[in-house]
């Protein structure tokens, strides 16, 4: 697998706005209802990974988390991370819209 041109990658992450580009990686953060709904999306994606035979590195924060996607044998980021990253993005679907303060139960 050949790594990718910054050039390359930053076309890539247009299609992927969620995504963005730190230390030789792609990286996205993922927030959810509660722990348990993380951990359940935590599973959905190492059944991905392992299909893939590519295993991002995973970061669990309570509701929150953040997959970091790289090539280690390219030395960087090659296609095969974008197809990962596309994979766990139809699992989730966009990031959620922020929400306004919650109004009080009477």
């Amino acid at each position: 697998m050949t790594k990718l041109t910054d050039a390359q990658i930053a076309g890539m992450l247009e299609a992927r706005p969620d995504w963005s580009e730190t230390g030789g990686a792609i990286q996205r953060t993922f927030d959810f209802a509660d722990f348990a709904e993380a951990m359940r999306f935590v599973d959905r994606v190492a059944e991905a990974a392992e299909a893939a035979q590519h295993h991002p590195d995973i970061l669990i924060r309570y509701n929150k988390v953040t997959l970091t996607l790289s090539t280690h044998d390219a030395g960087g980021i090659t296609e095969k991370d974008f197809a990962l990253a596309a994979k766990v993005d139809e699992m989730r679907g966009p990031a959620p819209a922020a929400k306004g303060p919650r109004k009080k139960k009477m």
